[in-house]
């Protein structure tokens, strides 16, 4: 019988757990076969503070310090992320905070409120109610679309997006799902998490 994962170790066994590892291409082709073809939750689990996003205009702005048009591009792109949600998944993302919060979560964050917007349940939790959990290193970003098939989202140093791994291993993913749920129940709406703490500017 296999040892039960307990809470405390279970981002660690995602680390270790065997997994076809695929390229940028290679993983959304894979992603997006998927997605499309779902039904029911899907989870997102964003932990780093920073990713290097050239392929969105509004980023590129944000980058070059032009504030004002990525707003602008933000909210250009509402009918974008609208057509990004299918009808018959709920995305449920869990976007963990350093404070104070770093110049490109200011960004993000104004993202992310337009997708929810759009339909997209996101939640802000802060960093301190992770700790615990990163005994070695912080959390692993990961996208669930079914108990028994979970992609850790692989970047590099510099935050580009270089690929996944797709990892199948129900005794693995369902105590991750039961733990993401615990901390999604704590998290704070994104809209109300808006509400009580306003961006900063995006310098």
């Amino acid at each position: 019988m296999r040892e039960t994962c307990r809470s405390d170790d279970v981002f660690t066994r995602i680390r270790q757990a065997g997994g076809l590892t695929m390229d940028r291409g290679e993983y959304s082709a894979d992603f997006y076969g998927v997605y499309r073809e779902m039904e029911g939750v899907l989870w997102k689990l964003e932990r780093a503070q920073y990713f290097h996003e050239p392929y969105s205009k509004s980023w590129v702005a944000w980058a070059e310090g032009d504030w004002d048009r990525s707003l602008a591009l933000i909210e250009a792109a509402s009918a974008e992320y609208e057509a990004d949600l299918s009808p018959r998944v709920e995305l449920r993302r869990l976007r963990i905070v350093e404070r104070p919060l770093s110049p490109y979560l200011a960004w993000e964050l104004r993202v992310l409120a337009a997708r929810a917007t759009a339909g997209e349940k996101a939640r802000v939790l802060d960093a301190d109610a992770v700790r615990h959990l990163e005994r070695d290193r912080p959390l692993p970003e990961l996208l669930i679309p079914a108990g028994d098939l979970m992609y850790e989202i692989l970047y590099d140093r510099g935050g580009s997006h270089v690929g996944g791994r797709r990892i199948h291993d129900r005794e693995l993913i369902e105590p991750c799902l039961t733990l993401l749920t615990d901390l999604y129940g704590q998290a704070e709406e994104l809209p109300a998490y808006l509400d009580r703490e306003p961006l900063p500017h995006l310098l």
